[in-house]
Order: structure tokens, then sequence, then C-alpha cells
């Protein structure tokens, strides 16, 4: 079995929770939706969570899954049917992503190419993998390099954890068996260059990356508020732009502007078919912490 990048504190003992368990449920999650206040310790490729105070917890963080988690749903008889294929020598992987914050409070996006095998056309923020023996936030600062081509210079900007994610892919029952199960440990790296600065120095990798915004606060508070889940959106302001202006990749590397209707960032999972563009569940649960973080 590969390293545990996730481990858990249940009663004092370390955990290393299976492919097919729920993080939260194991945490002592109840049957709401979160967010639970989780206790961390944040190491080097590892992620130890508890849902009381332990030696070494460094902080303490919001930790939410979506409603219609999968791995909540499956059961011991399910995991047995004929057919069914769930990983069982593997555990839960650790994902980092970057809540990138210009001095002028927007925040970057990136939507994923749609020939990507796990989470095609969804709008997410830069982020992946944490290497084994790599702090989290230098393996945030990669992924932003990676898909973005921006590197932040030294002194030039300031973070702080906002928060984690249960997150699935396929990640709902209906879709498919769960392939991938991460925690996703959200970063908010506010940078001390401006939308336009940072904007001029961006690449992004055509490989993984389709195109990309950067959202201010009034739409972000209208994605956010979006229930997944849910057939009813909550109350939505009247003042919303009809769209938003995003960078869309040509053929030939450049970039050319798109107006993308704001309808489109409203779609909710699951009502949104499978590999239809839309902003992740996790996402808007990063953009609520990130409101929540400008208004303090």
């Amino acid at each position: 079995m590969a390293a545990a990048r996730v481990l858990l504190l249940l009663a004092g003992r370390p955990v290393s929770p299976s492919f097919v368990q729920s993080v939260c449920r194991l945490l002592g999650a109840g049957p709401g939706l979160g967010p639970w206040p989780t206790h961390c310790s944040l190491k080097r490729g590892r992620l130890v969570l508890s849902d009381g105070p332990f030696p070494g917890a460094s902080t303490r963080l919001p930790l939410q899954r979506p409603p219609f988690c999968p791995f909540v749903a499956l059961d011991q008889q399910q995991l047995r049917a004929p057919g069914a294929e769930l990983p069982t020598n593997r555990g839960v992987d650790l994902g980092v992503a970057v809540m990138l914050q210009s001095s002028d409070q927007t925040v970057l996006l990136t939507r994923r190419t749609r020939t990507l095998s796990v989470s095609p056309n969804l709008w997410v923020p830069p982020g992946g993998h944490v290497e084994l023996d790599e702090e989290l936030l230098d393996g945030g600062l990669r992924e932003l390099w990676e898909e973005s081509g921006l590197q932040l210079p030294q002194g030039q900007f300031s973070w702080v954890p906002l928060g984690l994610w249960e997150s699935a892919y396929p990640p709902r029952l209906s879709w498919g068996l769960p392939r991938y199960h991460h925690i996703i440990l959200y970063l908010l790296v506010v940078s001390q260059e401006s939308q336009q600065q940072l904007q001029a120095r961006i690449q992004p990798n055509p490989s993984e990356v389709s195109a990309f915004m950067w959202l201010g606060p009034d739409v972000a508070a209208a994605v956010a508020a979006t229930e997944d889940g849910t057939e009813t959106p909550r109350h939505l302001p009247q003042e919303l732009p009809p769209s938003v202006l995003t960078a869309e990749l040509e053929e030939d590397g450049g970039a050319r502007p798109l107006a993308l209707p704001v309808s489109t960032l409203l779609r909710t999972t699951p009502t949104t078919a499978e590999g239809k563009e839309r902003v992740s569940s996790g996402t808007k649960f990063a953009l609520r912490l990130w409101l929540q973080h400008l208004c303090r």
C-alpha cells in the first residue's frame, strides 16, 4: 500500500482511512452538510486530521463534503456486489488548490480541458497532487506555476489555509463508482500584484487549462450561493452582470477574450450533465471561505 497521505486521529489512535471510507464520517460528521471544524497538522506531504485538539495540531479548518458524496452512499453490501470494482489497496490521497487573490481582490479560476480523464470542463482554482516530502504550500505554488505559468516572487505574497474538501471522482454514484478519493486543502495566496500585473505574466498550460478568468467578490458570492445537490437555487441578486470576461486558449497558444454567461457559472451538480461546463462543488465551498476571509 502506498504511503498514507491522510491520517486521522480517532480516540487518540492514528488511523489511515481506506479508499472506500468517508473521512467526514470517520471524524464523526453528523447527517448535515457541515462544515465541521477539524484540527489539522500540515506536515510534509501528509495531513493529520482530528475532531479534537492534539499535540502538533497547527490549525483548525472547516471540513466539508458534497451532499451526494459517494463514499457516504456506499455501504458494505454494495462494495461486495458483483462487478463492484473499488480499490482495496489504496488510501485517501492528498491534493492542494491555490485560491490566488490579486491585490485588487479578484481570484483566478481555470477551466480544465474537456479531454482530461478527471473532472473535464470544470472551473476550479489551480491545484493537484502533493508530492511526498513536499510542503503543502510548495505543492500549491508548483501546481500554480505548472498550470498557469505564474511564479510568485518571494516576499511578494502572503498565504493562509482556508479549508478542506472531501472530493470524489466521479462525484456521484449514478455517474459510476469512484476512481479517485482526495482531501483537498484550499490555500488562499494573496499576491501584492494587481490582476493586470498577474494577467500580463500568465501562460496557461493548454494540456490542462482551456480558459481562465478573474472573479470578483460580487459574482463569486452568487456562484458560492448556488446549492449543489438541491433543485432549488438560493435567491440570487438581480444586479448580476449577464456575463463575465474570460480568456479562452486557442490552438496556436494564444488566448482570445470570451464573454461567458454568468448562468454557466450558476449551474449546479448533480442537475447538470456529467462533463458539462460548471463550477465544481469544492470550488464553491472555497469561494465561500474566501468571501468570509475578505469580510474579516
